[in-house]
């Protein structure tokens, strides 16, 4: 009977949860958000061991609305949530959906310890929470890497890291949420961390799944987000090794057609209406974004300086130096993909045959954090690479080294070179124009896409979901620019 008691009593509380949770959604709920309250509420309750929810949802299904449902409805239960996001900028972006602060995953589960080597290592900071739930969204960028440095050469796995903090601590879920129709980690042909079975079997999880793949009606007003579904229903009928169909739009409220002679007046009128920040230019390649970002620069915004006040400031590699005396904050990273304001150059200067400035530096994306001093690396910033080549970096490595070879000892040398401001400049592009995964996990109430060139030969799986990723960056208003013909009704 005892036994039969607390069955019941796990059924009214699921019950419940699922109540508050429908109670939260603003619209008649879709029948696979009203799956979704119903497994969501059973994973809350549920006894089993290392519990975990993947949401997948597609553009248009709602996805925002039901996360946002899900934290009001647990604070509602007065139950404790977690959110996290692989960047910065998708941490903001859940925050506001939400309601509730949001942390980037690095900053959430890592701490910084000093590593033989006179360098910084990575470990886990404990999990001291209890019967919380961790809702990471964007999990569709969570790769197999990703990870920070552990020592060495060695860089750990963030998704490994991400699973194993959470069940570090007494009673603790996860929920992942992304769009597996959007682009993969760098380097991945699908987003492991949306992957049901292999998470299954990996971690050793009591893993269920949703998918909300019912457009709400409200969202196909809006153009964009008609055209993206459209869109991803045609990548779904791609089969392996088949033709791949070419992309229809059809321009509606919200996107617009853009050729390549208006784009200028175009950007001064969208930076006067949205601001800065609220405008990106996305694009195919590092190459053109550095183009688009020089012409944003001197022809929209009037910066003649190579760098000046004011500019916005894309982190394309992991910096662990200049954050390390702030007690104060969580971890002492810099992390790639984090979004830079300048506030003041303090001095420009050459060394070792490279450009450097000193200046004051804020994160957009993290309003609490203080302003601080950094060296910023000036030639990667029109650099068509992704960030500084090795052979660059060592090359800068062994000019510094050689400056402090009067210390004698390599170690000693080693922990020099590595403490010396030059050597640990950040590495930086403007954030004017982004490539697409740079972009991902944003999003910005005016975005124009830069489809390049483009021949229909060209067109197959990987362009579809890179082009819904551009597409679905969008909140308000999307440009296309000289897109051809050929793909408009």
């Amino acid at each position: 009977m005892p036994h039969l008691s607390a069955t019941s009593n796990t059924s009214k509380r699921a019950a419940d949860l699922e109540s508050r949770l429908l109670g939260q959604i603003p619209f008649s709920p879709t029948e696979s958000q009203e799956r979704f309250a119903y497994v969501w509420s059973r994973f809350i309750v549920s006894e089993k061991p290392r519990c975990a929810l993947v949401l997948r949802g597609y553009a248009g299904t709602g996805k925002t609305t039901a996360v946002g449902a899900v934290v009001r409805a647990l604070r509602d239960a007065r139950q404790k949530c977690v959110l996290l996001a692989p960047t910065g900028r998708a941490a903001k972006v859940l925050a506001r959906h939400a309601g509730q602060d949001a942390s980037t995953i690095h900053r959430h589960i890592y701490r910084p310890k000093r590593n033989p080597e006179g360098g910084t290592a990575y470990g886990l900071m404990p999990n001291r929470r209890t019967d919380t739930l961790f809702i990471v969204d964007e999990a569709s960028m969570i790769g197999d890497g990703g990870g920070l440095p552990s020592g060495g050469f060695q860089y750990r796995s963030l998704l490994d890291d991400l699973v194993e903090f959470v069940y570090s601590g007494h009673g603790c879920r996860l929920m992942l949420i992304g769009d597996d129709a959007q682009l993969p980690p760098v380097g991945a042909s699908e987003s492991p961390a949306l992957q049901g079975p292999k998470l299954r079997d990996a971690y050793d999880l009591t893993l269920a799944e949703v998918t909300l793949h019912d457009v709400v009606r409200q969202e196909l007003d809006s153009a964009i987000l008609s055209n993206a579904h459209d869109l991803r229903m045609s990548m779904a009928l791609v089969e392996p090794q088949g033709p791949v169909p070419l992309p229809r739009f059809e321009v509606g409220p919200g996107m617009t057609r853009v050729l390549g002679q208006d784009l200028e007046d175009l950007l001064v009128d969208l930076h006067a209406k949205h601001g800065e920040d609220n405008l990106v230019v996305i694009t195919r390649s590092n190459k053109r974004a550095v183009q688009f970002n020089q012409q944003i620069r001197a022809r929209v915004l009037w910066q003649e300086d190579e760098l000046n006040a004011g500019d916005r400031l894309m982190v394309v590699a992991n910096n662990y130096h200049w954050l390390a005396d702030h007690e104060e904050l969580p971890t002492n990273l810099i992390a790639n993909g984090d979004t830079l304001i300048v506030d003041r150059i303090l001095s420009r200067f050459e060394r070792y045959d490279t450009p450097f400035a000193e200046a004051e530096v804020r994160l957009a994306d993290v309003p609490d954090y203080p302003s601080f001093s950094v060296h910023i690396n000036l030639s990667v910033l029109t650099s068509e690479r992704a960030s500084q080549p090795r052979a660059e970096r060592q090359a800068l490595y062994d000019a510094v080294s050689a400056d402090h070879s009067y210390l004698g000892s390599k170690s000693k040398i080693h922990e020099a070179t590595n403490s010396d401001p030059c050597y640990q400049a950040l590495q930086v592009k403007f954030a004017y124009a982004l490539t697409c995964h740079k972009s991902q996990g944003g999003q910005w109430p005016a975005v124009v896409v830069d489809q390049g060139y483009m021949t229909e030969e060209r067109v197959d799986l990987e362009w579809l979901r890179w082009l819904y990723t551009a597409l679905t960056r969008a909140e308000s208003e999307l440009y296309l620019l000289n897109f051809a013909d050929v793909f408009f009704d």
